[in-house]
């Protein structure tokens, strides 16, 4: 984010999308969240679209920070993997269940499916060239199957009756999916 106030009106969104869903966020609603003055948030964000933009852009913008770890073999991509999902379905929790939220509407709206597509390209990216240093044959190809496992994993702990994985699962989850993309045994 461009200034800490955008970060805290990005953080505002994802908390109120997270806990009362879509029709919980308004521009007032961001405003009394992040405990700024009346008028704020449609100061940066005038329209609805733009905040949802924001929230999103926020969302990578978090996400970036967890994925920054350096990966230099299998076993640190499988314990980095782990981690980021871990604090996806933990300490993360609202982020994942606003991003969901997101989602949702998105298959909806096709001028918020741009932002949110967005967002997905640049952690699908983040993937392959995890997946092209650990000297993946077709890593395009196989970061569908590894997002997809993250995907489910992460649905599955906040959303189904998985309950919440630990760190050590989530671990060896991604070792085993990782040997299989890699063609290991």
């Amino acid at each position: 984010m461009d200034s800490p106030r955008l970060a805290r009106i990005g953080d505002a969104a994802i908390e109120l999308i997270a806990r009362e869903g879509l029709r919980g966020l308004t521009h007032r609603g961001v405003d009394r969240e992040a405990e700024l003055p009346p008028g704020s948030t449609s100061y940066y964000a005038r329209t609805r679209l733009a905040l949802l933009e924001l929230a999103i852009a926020r969302m990578v913008e978090l996400d970036d920070g967890h994925l920054a770890r350096p990966v230099e073999g299998p076993d640190d991509a499988a314990e980095a993997i782990a981690a980021f999902l871990h604090h996806s379905v933990t300490d993360g929790r609202t982020r994942t269940l606003a991003r969901y939220e997101l989602a949702l509407e998105a298959t909806r709206r096709p001028e918020l499916r741009a932002a949110y597509d967005r967002g997905g390209r640049h952690l699908r990216e983040h993937a392959a060239a995890v997946l092209t240093k650990l000297g993946a044959v077709e890593p395009e190809a196989h970061v569908r199957t590894l997002v997809g496992w993250c995907e489910g994993i992460a649905f599955d702990a906040l959303a189904g009756a998985g309950g919440e994985p630990s760190r050590e699962e989530l671990a060896a989850g991604a070792r085993s999916l990782l040997c299989t993309v890699l063609g290991e045994r």
